[in-house]
């Protein structure tokens, strides 16, 4: 849940920065915010096995790393916010978590239960 409200909260803080024109504050913010959802991201993708998708987000988190800040033109940054929003846009359909299974009780006698 928390990895899914993460990729939302980075395509609306994407989206944000690129119809608007960001403060520097605003860019510390968004550099934090999209990092941290694309670490988040990347564990999802590789406790599900999917190790290209993970590949991916750890570029996003590399090029937007509010630590240690790379620094490219203002069309390259562009042209990166729009393929990170289409990235985390495309994840939230293509990386579902896997459901919690409950734990059969040995005591519950329904109908249709197996046994242990």
């Amino acid at each position: 849940m928390l990895t899914k409200t993460m990729k939302w909260v980075s395509v609306v803080a994407l989206l944000l920065a690129l119809v608007g024109r960001p403060s520097a504050g605003y860019q510390t913010v968004l550099e934090f915010v999209v990092c941290l959802s694309g670490l988040l991201v990347l564990a999802q993708a590789v406790r599900t096995g999917r190790y290209f998708w993970a590949v991916g987000f750890m570029a996003i988190a590399v090029l937007f790393n509010p630590v240690l800040p790379v620094v490219l033109s203002r069309k390259i940054t562009l042209g990166l916010g729009w393929v990170s929003l289409a990235t985390f846009l495309v994840s939230l359909a293509a990386l579902q978590g896997r459901p919690i299974l409950s734990i059969p009780s040995i005591t519950d006698r329904t109908p249709g239960s197996e046994s242990l």
